[in-house]
């Protein structure tokens, strides 16, 4: 089965927090096959930001969103 993850990030309110200043300002790195290239995805965006505290980077797990009745292996 495809698992599909997705990595973005942009400027939050608060550091500790996910919530985004601006929704249309989001950068969307990618759709990712599998976590292991997501994560590689993840590792470089969030290094070119890694001194601005207000800067973060996710990894979301897609297919848990499509499909949430199958198992979280």
């Amino acid at each position: 089965m495809q698992k599909l993850h997705l990595v973005m990030g942009g400027r939050v309110k608060d550091p500790q927090g996910l919530e985004f200043q601006d929704l249309k300002a989001v950068d969307v790195v990618g759709v990712f096959p599998d976590y292991a290239s997501a994560e590689e995805a993840w590792r470089g965006a969030a290094q070119k930001t890694v001194d601005d505290a207000e800067m973060r980077y996710v990894i979301v797990h897609l297919h848990r969103l499509l499909e949430p009745a199958l198992p979280k292996d």
